[in-house]
């Protein structure tokens, strides 16, 4: 997904385009899908993003994109589930604002979709809000899940329920390695930096700058 303004950074610089190290934050969001196993991407744009377009044709110009409308994240988000088409699940959807993701996290991210269920609806990676804040991070657009104050982290699958239904086995496995949302979806907790930084202000540049200079990109919580 790299369709976003990134009015909150300031500048004339789109959000994708915004560089963490001298390189744009979609251009290593969509190196670390490369090394993963997933095996197609496409690209998720918006009228707001003309530039990157414009970047994505110019640097990858085989890479599939998706040209949503600009109606807000979930929206488009839906917009390009559809245009995907039916039979292309289960999806994984990042946002292009996580710069220090790598092949390693994306790959960690499916194989706890897997964990969770054998066809689960979703899972929902979130990151405690106090781990964000310890890394020096925003917290936007926190909520609660069984007590714990949680931010999603841009990164989730999308799966189908499947025909059958698991066994007791099954769903006690799932509940053991996985949180519930509201609407009893898989949520993924997790304290990896990886995924936890993502970039919504300029302070939060500087310290996924710091991170990757430093090598910590991994550490967990």
């Amino acid at each position: 997904m790299c369709g976003g303004r990134g009015t909150r950074l300031g500048g004339d610089t789109e959000k994708p385009l915004t560089p963490v190290a001298g390189r744009p934050m979609v251009d290593r969001v969509l190196d670390a899908l490369a090394g993963s196993r997933v095996e197609a991407t496409y690209a998720v744009v918006s009228p707001h993003a003309s530039a990157t377009r414009a970047h994505l044709g110019d640097e990858r110009p085989g890479l599939p994109v998706i040209d949503a409308p600009g109606d807000g994240y979930v929206a488009d988000l839906q917009y390009a589930m559809e245009a995907v088409g039916p039979g292309a699940e289960p999806l994984l959807t990042i946002a292009a604002d996580l710069p220090l993701v790598d092949a390693a996290a994306v790959n960690a991210v499916i194989d706890a979709a897997r964990a969770a269920g054998d066809a689960p609806a979703s899972l929902t990676v979130c990151v405690p809000a106090s781990r964000k804040r310890d890394l020096g991070v925003s917290a936007d657009a926190a909520t609660e899940i069984d007590g714990r104050e949680v931010v999603p982290a841009g990164i989730n699958v999308v799966g189908s329920d499947g025909d059958g239904e698991s066994d007791d086995a099954d769903h006690e496995r799932d509940d053991a390695d996985h949180e519930r949302d509201d609407a009893g979806a898989a949520v993924h907790l997790t304290g990896d930096a990886r995924l936890a930084v993502n970039v919504n202000y300029p302070s939060d540049v500087r310290v996924a700058e710091r991170l990757l200079a430093d090598g910590e990109r991994d550490t967990d919580e």
